[in-house]
């Protein structure tokens, strides 16, 4: 059965989302054709607002729709010197999310991955590197993900902020809370015993 060309342009377009297959895509078209359509409506908007307002903040590369975000527009955070480096503006939203950290944040949009052909000067690493020359931060949490990508960021990084004499620390990995360690692979139980801590 062929769809109307409308209907398989906005399915089409819905496929391009990341997580989003076909079936997927088909379902959330049609629920959006169906009945009321304001959610369309207030969709289609709202991508509108946003594609056209928002940008990177000129500070973090987080999304902001100033040039200068709130967190880095906080002279409070400024004067924590502290600097968490993560991969996308999601993991900006996880860590605030637990009220714990109080300093800013640099936004890579990614991480190195050569055979990609994303390299230091795509994850603006040498923004980076100027503000840990600065003076103004003692320390560099780096929050880039478990993987040999993030890993070998995480290095990269490090090293950047060892010839700024920066503190460069790496959040901790390990056994989720709830978990039984025979449910845990390897890697993460490898990583949990060489991260012990005293008690």
């Amino acid at each position: 059965m062929k769809f109307s060309p409308l209907l398989e342009d906005l399915i089409n377009a819905l496929k391009e989302l990341p997580g989003i297959g076909p079936r997927s895509a088909q379902r959330i078209a049609m629920s959006m054709m169906k009945g009321d359509r304001a959610i369309a409506k207030n969709l289609s908007r709202a991508i509108d607002s946003a594609t056209k307002n928002l940008k990177f903040c000129t500070c973090c590369h987080n999304y902001s729709e100033k040039d200068v975000c709130d967190i880095c527009g906080s002279v409070k955070r400024q004067a924590k010197g502290v600097i968490c480096v993560v991969e996308n503006p999601a993991d900006v939203l996880a860590i605030e999310q637990t009220n714990e950290y109080g300093g800013i944040y640099f936004v890579l949009h990614g991480k190195l991955s050569p055979l990609d052909g994303i390299g230091p000067k795509e994850l603006k690493l040498d923004e980076l590197e100027k503000l840990l020359k600065s003076g103004d931060y003692s320390e560099i949490i780096l929050a880039t993900s478990p993987t040999v990508e993030g890993d070998a960021t995480a290095h990269y990084i490090g090293h950047l902020a060892k010839h700024a004499n920066v503190k460069a620390t790496r959040i901790a990995r390990g056994i989720p809370i709830g978990s039984d360690i025979d449910n845990v692979d390897g890697s993460t139980l490898m990583r949990s015993l060489n991260g012990r801590m005293p008690l």
